[in-house]
């Protein structure tokens, strides 16, 4: 038997989640209350852990209990370890019962209106069972901090530049989305026809911040018809904020297509505009070289399958060189 043989056999995975939780917590009084043991236990664990590695895991500082660069490489090996076996738990789940499973997605806001509450829809209609926990943020903070940590299964939205350059992120584009100018249909604009972007530069505006990836590419569209982007009275990406300043007839913004043709609860009105043509890729990203359980799988390929019916239902006009 080699050496790294002999430290396999003594290291527990109840080890590992005791150092997980001390660092989480960044004292091991927390960890053990937290975990509703002593703390002399989880002290003597640590210790052991130490021994047999032959490092040390953690360091005291002045603030609380740190890991050390041992102590995060053990935990980085750590965190994959509990998330395959978590998924070999759940294909378990799946294969003993195929309607039942938890999902954990991440969707930008306007993916949450319109088309993955589409997909969750009809998937749900086959797997009523499978439980979802969505969050919503930006698709960069996905792929930089929800997937590489295993907080997700999957990411929904679109594509980030930093996708591309991400090794350990998997991308795969679902279809192109086009965005329009949106008001509500109060709006003394969405009645009008052949409205010029010039006429609406003094209209009150919804948009992301401008130092955002979609502020940027707004101030582009301006820019193309030799406009600067319009001040916005109000900055977010929170949708549900967005529709009730639309809802109120005063408000303009820059939503993209799939928000109007899959949330059509929301009563929104395309104006009719000429807008520089706007696109973004929507896509899936994934950790790659991690295992997925069956429920995911079959998410995806519900994802897919929407995906092309929204194509052949709404084919991309975007202009080819």
């Amino acid at each position: 038997m080699d050496a790294d043989d002999r430290v396999l056999r003594r290291v527990k995975l109840s080890d590992l989640r005791l150092l997980q939780a001390v660092a989480k917590w960044g004292s091991m009084a927390r960890a053990a209350a937290t975990l509703n043991i002593s703390q002399p236990a989880v002290s003597k664990a640590i210790k052991t852990l130490e021994q047999t590695l032959g490092v040390p895991l953690l360091d005291r500082r002045p603030h609380g209990i740190e890991p050390t660069i041992y102590g995060q490489a053990l935990l980085r090996g750590g965190t994959a370890v509990f998330d395959e076996l978590l998924q070999s738990l759940r294909q378990i789940a799946f294969l003993s019962d195929p309607g039942s499973g938890q999902l954990h997605i991440g969707c930008t806001e306007a993916g949450a209106a319109s088309f993955v509450p589409a997909v969750i829809g009809r998937f749900s209609r086959q797997y009523p069972r499978v439980v979802f926990r969505v969050v919503t943020g930006d698709a960069a903070t996905f792929i930089q901090r929800h997937l590489p940590q295993r907080e997700i299964d999957i990411a929904i939205g679109a594509m980030p530049p930093a996708a591309e350059s991400q090794d350990d992120i998997h991308s795969e584009v679902l279809f192109e989305d086009r965005y329009l100018v949106v008001a509500g249909a109060r709006s003394k604009w969405a009645r009008k026809r052949n409205v010029a972007l010039r006429d609406l530069m003094e209209e009150p505006w919804v948009l992301p911040p401008p130092d955002t990836t979609m502020g940027m590419h707004i101030a582009q569209a301006f820019r193309a018809q030799g406009l600067e982007p319009p001040h916005s009275r109000v900055m977010s990406f929170s949708v549900p904020l967005c529709h009730n300043l639309l809802a109120s007839g005063g408000f303009l913004t820059i939503f993209p297509v799939m928000m109007t043709r899959l949330a059509r609860h929301l009563n929104l009105r395309p104006l009719d505009v000429q807008l520089p043509d706007m696109f973004r890729d929507i896509g899936i990203m994934t950790l790659r070289g991690r295992t997925l359980g069956r429920s995911a799988e079959l998410f995806l390929s519900c994802a897919r399958e929407m995906a092309r019916t929204l194509r052949n239902t709404g084919k991309s006009k975007r202009k080819t060189s």
